[in-house]
């Protein structure tokens, strides 16, 4: 398994990639880590433009009062995308859209014109 760190300044600090070193030897992509990141690629994963944002909608659409309960969301959301296997269809659909309009931007950036 790969762990996918997405490199933003709090999960950059040395504690973080400390853990992830310990957590996921030689397996996790990041910033600082023993996989790079691919130039452009968080305009280019599914991960970042569908998965983390239907899964926090999911997560946190009402308080979460304790631990125990916020692990049994995730893992509940988690399951629910795999029971739908279109929502993975549309994810890769949106994937081959972007991989289009990269190229066509000759690989520059793109989001905003999405």
């Amino acid at each position: 398994m790969y762990f996918q760190h997405d490199g933003a300044p709090p999960h950059y600090t040395r504690h973080v990639r400390e853990y992830l070193n310990e957590s996921f030897p030689n397996c996790w992509l990041g910033r600082g880590g023993p996989v790079a990141w691919a130039p452009r690629s968080p305009d280019l994963t599914p991960l970042d433009y569908y998965l983390w944002s239907h899964m926090k909608m999911s997560v946190y659409e009402t308080k979460v009062e304790s631990r125990a309960a916020l692990h049994d969301r995730i893992f509940a959301a988690a399951e629910h995308i795999c029971n739908h296997p279109d929502y993975v269809a549309s994810a890769i659909r949106f994937l081959l859209m972007c991989a289009e309009t990269c190229l066509a931007t000759g690989g520059g950036h793109f989001e905003q014109l999405l």
